[in-house]
């Protein structure tokens, strides 16, 4: 299925334009999450990406790697 919607990334703004934002004119993002599979190949990727500071780092919490959780 194609997302029709798209948010601004600079003024937050929706709109159905895919190249560019109509009032500010910066560029646009998908505004929808990607679907959850619990059969996820790719989460060990994401993981590392997002503790390295990688895209889409929050930077707030900070997560322990599956084999190396303390309890």
């Amino acid at each position: 299925m194609k997302w029709l919607m798209r948010k601004c990334v600079n003024c937050g703004r929706y709109t159905l334009r895919q190249d560019r934002c109509p009032v500010c004119g910066s560029e646009v993002r998908v505004p929808h999450p990607p679907r959850f599979s619990p059969e996820d190949k790719y989460v060990r990727y994401r993981l590392r990406a997002k503790l390295s500071g990688g895209p889409g780092d929050s930077g707030g919490e900070q997560l322990e790697p599956e084999g190396n959780a303390s309890q």
